[in-house]
C-alpha cells in the first residue's frame, strides 16, 4: 500500500496581522535550552506588562521527555506525569489565571497524523488564551516523540498563523563560533522563506570563553543577537531526581538536601583513601553499603573541615549495613542524604548519569539562574522594543517586584543579615547575589554558615560572613554603644555582652557605616529587631515615632497601609507622624501619595474620642504641610480625614459622602487609627483579595532597619532586602566598609528604658 501523501499545509496567510501581543520562542533542534530562555522572557514580561500568559502549540506525548530542559523522570514535584511539565512550570510564572488545558494545543502525534486540522485547532485554542492576555509567550516544539524533517518549518508556519514574531534560540554547546554563525544565517533564511518574522537570536549554552567570538560571528545579522554562557546548574539533576531515577529510598540524611543539584558522579570502586582524593563539591558517590571503609570515608569527609560538601551517597546492590554499622551511621547524625537502591553498580551508574535536571516550579536556584542570565546577557529594553511591548499605566504585584529589584540593582547597597543560621536567609542571600541586587554581610559562625550553604547548594562566595564573637569590630562597637547609652547607666562590660547579640552587632554595623541597612526577624521577634535600632540609630529629625507601612500590591495598583505592625495605640501626634512617614515611603517606591486618615466615620458625620483623635491628627498633618518651606515635598502633599475605608478608595461612595474632598475615592496611602484595625485589615485584604503584602517596612529611623515576619518566605526576604536597599539609596551615603565615629543623639521613642 502506497504511503499517503502529506496533507497540504495552508500557505502562510499574509492577511493575518503580525501581533505585538505574542512572541514565539522557537529552535531548529532539540537540546537548546529554549525553555529556560522562555522562562526568563516570561519573568521579564511579567515585570513589564499586566497580563502575561503562555501557550504551547504542540506538546510531547504523555511521559515523554522535553529535551529543552532535560526532563526525563515520570514524576516531579507538584506535577502530573501525564502533563507537559514545561507548561506547568511556566504557568507558575504567568500573571493570568489560566487552566493548563487552555494553554496547550495538540500532541505531536496528532500533528503527524493530520497537520492541516491540527494547525486549525492550534489557532483556535491559541486565541482563547490570547483574548485573556496582553502578551503571550508561545513555546515551540522540542523535536521529541515522532520525528519529522519539516518540524522547524511547521514552527515557522505556526508563528505566522498565530501572528507572532519569532525569538530564535540556537544551541552553542560543542560548536565553533563559525558553525554557530552559519547555523544562524541558514535558520533565519528558513524562517523568512516561510514568511515568519524573526525579532532576535539567542545562542544558548555557549562556551563562556567563546562569547565574544560568537557575538562577532552574529554581528553581520540584520537583527539583534545575544549569547548566553553554559550553566551546568541548569541541566544538573537534583539529589531527589536521582532518587527517582535509580528507584531509590532515603535511608538517612536531611530531606531538605534532596533539592540540591548534583554536579558530579563517582563510582566508589576503590579504597576509602583513594575516594577521598577524588571528591569534589556537589558529588554523589555510588558504593555498596558493605564497603565499610568507603562509606565511613565519604561520611567523614562530608562533615570534615577542608573537604568538599557532597550532594549524597547511593548504596547500590540492595545491600544494607549490619546492625552495628547501622547504629554507627545513624549515630553520626550526618545531614548527607544516603539513598538505597536494588540496582547493581552498572545500572545505578547508568541511570544516574543519564538523568538530566528539570526546571520545574520549585526549582528556585534554576529559575533565578535563568532569569539572571537573561538580565545579564540580553538587552531586555531592546528586545521589548522589538516586540513592541508598551508599558501600561497599571501596576501588578509582579511588575512592582520587578521594578523594586531593578531599582535596588541600579545603585547597589550593602545590607547586613544577622540570622545566618536560618536556611531561608541563606536561600534568599543566594538569590540576591545571583541577581546582583545588593552586597551582603551575613552574621554567624563562618564555618557553620558556609558548610550549611554548601549543603544546600547555595553559593555565598560573594557575601561577607562575620562572627560577632570574634570580629575585630566587637570592641569598638562596645565602646561606642557604651558612650551612646551612658545617660542610661550603660557600662562597658554590659555593652560588650550586648555586642554578642546579633541584632545589636548588626545595628552597630549600620550605625557606623559598615552596612547601609539591616534586615532581621525571620527567627526573632519584632522587639528584638527594633529595640537596638531605637537605642542606636534613633529617629529622623522632626520625627518622633518609628512606625511601619505595608505595600499592598493589588491586581492593578499598589496601596500603602500604615501602621499595621509597630504602634499599638497611637496618639494624634503619632498618627500625624505615621501619615507623613507613610507618604514619604510610598513616594520613594513610586506610589503617588494621597493620604487618607481612616476612622469609622467620614467627615463631620460622627463624633467620639476615636474619631476626634483622627480629626486632630489630620489637622496636625495639615499644619505641618502649611509650614513646609518651598521645595519641601511635604508642601505638595494631599491629605484628608477622617474617612471610612470605602469613602477613601471607592469613587462612587466618595461622591456621596465627601464630594468636595481631593482625596476621597482616590487615596493611595491609608492610615489606620490603631494597630488592631490596621493589622486585621491588611491581612483581610491579603487573604481575600489576593493582594501581595510587602512589609512591614519600618519608617522614621535615620537609617533603614526592617523587620521580617517569623513566617517569612524566601521571596519575602528577597523583597525586604530590596526595599531596604532602595531606602538606603535615599540617604545618599554608601557604606564605606570601615567604622566611622558615631554622631549625634536624639530623644528615645516612648518605651525605651
Amino acid at each position: 500500500m502506497a504511503e499517503p501523501s502529506a496533507p497540504t499545509i495552508p500557505s502562510p496567510v499574509t492577511e493575518v496581522p503580525l501581533s505585538s501581543s505574542a512572541v514565539y520562542v522557537a529552535a531548529p533542534e532539540g537540546d537548546t535550552g529554549k525553555s529556560t530562555v522562555a522562562l526568563g522572557l516570561l519573568r521579564i514580561l511579567a515585570g513589564t506588562v499586566q497580563r502575561v500568559g503562555v501557550f504551547r502549540p504542540v506538546t510531547v506525548a504523555p511521559r515523554v521527555a522535553d529535551s529543552g530542559t532535560g526532563q526525563g523522570a515520570d514524576s516531579a514535584k507538584g506535577t502530573d506525569p501525564a502533563r507537559d511539565r514545561i507548561v506547568e512550570m511556566l504557568l507558575q510564572h504567568t500573571t493570568v489565571d489560566l487552566d493548563y488545558e487552555d494553554c496547550v494545543g495538540v500532541t505531536n502525534v496528532r500533528v503527524h497524523e493530520d497537520r492541516e486540522s491540527a494547525l486549525a485547532e492550534i489557532v483556535d485554542r491559541y486565541h482563547v488564551v490570547a483574548r485573556q492576555c496582553d502578551v503571550v509567550v508561545i513555546l515551540g516544539t522540542d523535536y521529541t516523540g515522532v520525528p519529522s524533517p519539516t518540524e522547524f518549518d511547521f514552527n515557522a508556519t505556526l508563528a505566522v498563523n498565530l501572528g507572532a514574531p519569532v525569538l530564535l534560540v540556537l544551541r552553542g554547546a560543542d560548536r565553533t563560533p563559525g558553525e554557530i554563525g552559519t547555523n544562524a544565517r541558514l535558520t533565519l533564511e528558513e524562517l523568512r522563506q516561510e514568511h515568519a518574522h524573526p525579532v532576535g537570536v539567542v545562542v544558548n549554552r555557549c562556551d563562556p570563553e567563546d562569547l565574544e567570538s560568537v557575538q562577532a560571528e552574529l554581528a553581520p545579522l540584520d537583527l539583534p543577537a545575544w549569547t548566553l554562557p553554559s550553566q551546568a546548574l541548569l541541566t544538573a539533576p537534583t539529589m531527589g531526581e536521582l532518587v527517582e531515577a535509580v528507584d531509590g529510598t532515603l535511608y538517612s540524611g536531611d530531606p531538605a538536601l534532596l533539592d540540591r543539584e548534583v554536579m558530579n558522579l563517582m563510582v566508589g570502586g576503590m579504597t576509602g583513601e583513594r575516594i577521598l582524593e577524588r571528591l569534589v563539591d556537589g558529588m554523589v558517590v555510588i558504593v555498596p553499603a558493605d564497603r565499610t571503609d568507603a562509606v565511613l570515608a565519604v561520611l567523614t569527609a562530608h562533615a570534615a573541615e577542608g573537604f568538599p560538601s557532597l550532594a549524597g551517597m547511593i548504596w547500590n546492590g540492595g545491600l544494607m549495613p549490619n546492625a552495628a554499622m547501622d547504629r554507627l551511621v545513624r549515630g553520626m547524625r550526618s545531614t548527607l542524604p544516603i539513598v538505597c537502591t536494588s540496582h547493581g553498580t552498572y545500572d545505578t551508574a547508568r541511570l544516574a548519569a543519564d538523568t538530566r535536571g528539570r526546571v520545574y516550579s520549585g526549582s528556585g536556584r534554576k529559575v533565578e539562574t535563568a532569569l539572571s542570565l537573561m538580565e545579564t546577557h540580553i538587552d531586555t529594553e531592546e528586545l521589548l522594543a522589538r516586540l513592541r511591548v508598551d508599558t501600561p499605566s497599571v501596576m501588578t504585584p509582579q511588575m512592582f517586584e520587578h521594578q523594586l529589584l531593578e531599582r535596588a540593582r541600579a545603585d547597589k547597597r550593602h545590607i547586613v543579615l544577622p540570622e545566618g543560621d536560618d536556611d531561608r536567609i541563606l536561600h534568599a542571600a543566594g538569590r540576591l547575589l545571583r541577581r546582583d541586587v545588593a552586597d551582603l554581610t551575613i552574621l554567624g559562625d563562618s564555618e557553620t554558615v558556609r558548610r550549611r550553604a554548601d549543603e544546600l547548594g547555595i553559593d555565598l562566595a560573594g557575601a561577607q560572613i562575620l562572627d560577632p564573637r570574634h570580629s575585630e569590630h566587637a570592641e569598638p562597637f562596645a565602646r561606642q554603644y557604651a558612650t551612646l547609652r551612658e545617660h542610661k547607666g550603660m557600662t562597658l562590660d554590659v555593652a560588650r555582652d550586648r555586642m554578642l547579640d546579633i541584632s545589636y552587632f548588626a545595628t552597630m554595623m549600620v550605625h557606623t557605616g559598615l552596612a547601609d541597612g539591616m534586615v532581621s526577624g525571620a527567627a526573632h521577634t519584632t522587639a528584638h529587631t527594633i529595640r537596638p535600632a531605637l537605642e542606636i540609630i534613633r529617629t529622623k529629625p522632626g520625627v518622633k515615632t518609628v512606625s511601619s507601612v505595608f505595600l499592598m500590591c493589588l491586581s492593578d495598583h499598589v496601596l500603602a497601609f500604615g501602621d499595621c505592625a509597630v504602634v499599638p495605640a497611637p496618639t494624634a501626634e503619632q498618627l500625624a507622624d505615621i501619615a507623613l512617614s507613610s507618604a514619604e515611603t510610598a513616594s520613594r517606591f513610586g506610589v503617588e501619595p494621597r493620604v487618607a486618615l481612616l476612622s469609622y466615620s467620614t467627615g463631620d458625620s460622627g463624633s467620639g474620642a476615636d474619631v476626634d483623635k483622627v480629626r486632630e491628627a489630620t489637622e496636625i498633618v495639615c499644619a505641618r504641610i502649611a509650614a513646609a518651606g518651598e521645595g519641601d515635598p511635604v508642601a505638595d502633599l494631599m491629605v484628608d480625614g477622617p474617612l471610612q475605608f470605602d469613602a477613601a478608595v471607592d469613587p462612587t461612595v466618595a461622591r456621596k459622602k465627601m464630594p468636595d474632598s481631593p482625596i476621597a475615592g482616590r487615596a493611595t496611602v491609608l492610615i489606620f487609627p490603631d494597630l488592631n484595625t490596621g493589622n486585621n485589615t491588611y491581612k483581610a485584604v491579603q487573604r481575600t483579595a489576593g493582594a501581595v503584602a510587602i512589609g512591614p517596612v519600618l519608617q522614621g529611623l535615620r537609617k533603614p532597619i526592617n523587620d521580617l515576619s517569623r513566617g517569612a518566605l524566601v521571596e519575602d526576604i528577597v523583597n525586604t532586602v530590596a526595599i531596604t536597599a532602595v531606602q538606603a539609596q535615599g540617604s545618599g551615603v554608601k557604606a564605606q566598609g570601615s567604622a566611622v565615629q558615631a554622631q549625634g543623639s536624639a530623644d528615645d521613642q516612648a518605651g525605651d528604658s
